[in-house]
């Protein structure tokens, strides 16, 4: 199997452009919610020009989510297990609330493909993601363990991680609306702070 051609400038510029469009209609309605015509108005080219790149809506979801996993496990690849436990811990929460604030769309098209049952994302999830995390689970246990952090459930804290940081970008609408305020991450990340530090406080 040969290696594809190089791509000119021009063709990584409108492949990015299709992405970007794709990103923006994903998000905004779903998988079964967008159509290539959607897609392809929202990058400014023809449908057939758009097909060129990418010979279905599916291609460019998938696209997507290689991108976004990439993009969404970095912060727990970088955990450090040479690092102080409680702060590498607070730095990945921390990490994880500026990925929503600065990648809402992206948080929105995981999510959705995960109350799809991730029938595109499964794979990945099933390898990668569950290898990693259990990676990571294993080294906060041993911190546990050695009374560095506290007695905690490694995955679940990991799960509540996702759940406490993903939620200003998922629930973004509903955050908004009963704050009443443009931006609530400054307070976010000194709540979750706190939270996550009295959790992991060593014992005694």
């Amino acid at each position: 199997m040969t290696d594809a051609p190089p791509q000119t400038r021009i063709q990584a510029r409108n492949r990015a452009i299709i992405l970007e469009a794709g990103l923006e209609v994903f998000a905004a309605r779903g998988f079964r919610g967008a159509t290539l015509d959607r897609i392809a108005q929202s990058a400014g080219l023809s449908k057939p020009n758009l097909l060129y790149y990418f010979p279905s809506k599916e291609a460019i979801h998938v696209a997507l989510l290689e991108q976004l996993l990439d993009l969404w496990l970095a912060p727990l690849r970088a955990l450090d297990p040479e690092g102080e436990p409680r702060q590498e811990i607070l730095r990945y929460v921390r990490r994880k609330l500026e990925m929503s604030r600065a990648h809402p769309r992206e948080s929105r098209l995981f999510a959705n493909e995960i109350l799809q049952g991730a029938p595109r994302a499964r794979p990945v999830l099933d390898r990668e993601l569950k290898q990693l995390v259990d990676e990571k689970a294993a080294l906060i246990a041993r911190w546990s363990e050695a009374g560095r952090i506290g007695p905690v459930d490694p995955h679940h804290l990991i799960f509540s991680i996702w759940a406490l940081t993903q939620h200003y970008a998922d629930f973004d609408v509903q955050v908004r609306a009963v704050l009443g305020e443009a931006d609530p991450f400054a307070r976010a990340e000194a709540w979750l702070t706190r939270m996550f530090e009295a959790v992991l406080a060593p014992p005694g």
